[in-house]
């Protein structure tokens, strides 16, 4: 007996497929656009806190060093025609004090300057007067013209004495 052929056809083998499809594709490229979208901003707010908080804490040793020299010595240190007084040099590594601020701008001491007897200021941050009113309010009152920390003429002052 013969056989007779088959009466079943046989399909076309199926591809499978291997990749992505356009539209998965461009779905994951819109997932990491949002998720990128919504993480810049936050990680911009969260750099500007850490410059804020260095600050305050940079501004809190320079009172208590400038404290400090006050009750060895008597009296407060001259102001000298550097930012911070050479007489500070073994209270605050002139390295780090005579550079940027981490807001920008520089360290200044004044002394009997800007109506109070003595104060540590910096001069022209690269912050609003809005962004130093945050800081103002962290250290103080929030108001840039009263309190322990004021605007002064080209930059900002935290008073140790009136």
């Amino acid at each position: 007996m013969a056989m007779k052929p088959s009466s079943q056809t046989s399909a076309a083998p199926r591809r499978t497929s291997r990749g992505f499809t356009l539209v998965e594709a461009m779905v994951v490229v819109t997932i990491i656009g949002l998720l990128a979208a919504l993480a810049i901003p936050a990680l911009a707010r969260s750099r500007a806190a850490s410059r804020r908080t260095a600050f305050i804490n940079d501004l809190r040793i320079g009172r208590d060093a400038f404290e400090v020299y006050a009750l060895e010595n008597g009296a407060w240190p001259p102001d000298g025609l550097s930012a911070i007084p050479d007489e500070m040099n073994t209270l605050l590594p002139p390295a780090r004090w005579s550079q940027s601020t981490p807001i920008g701008g520089t360290w200044d001491w004044d002394n009997d300057q800007y109506g109070f007897r003595a104060g540590l200021s910096v001069l022209a941050p690269n912050l609003t007067d809005a962004e130093m009113a945050i800081i103002d309010a962290a250290i103080d009152d929030g108001d840039l013209t009263t309190g322990v920390f004021q605007q002064r003429s080209g930059g900002f002052i935290s008073v140790l004495e009136p």
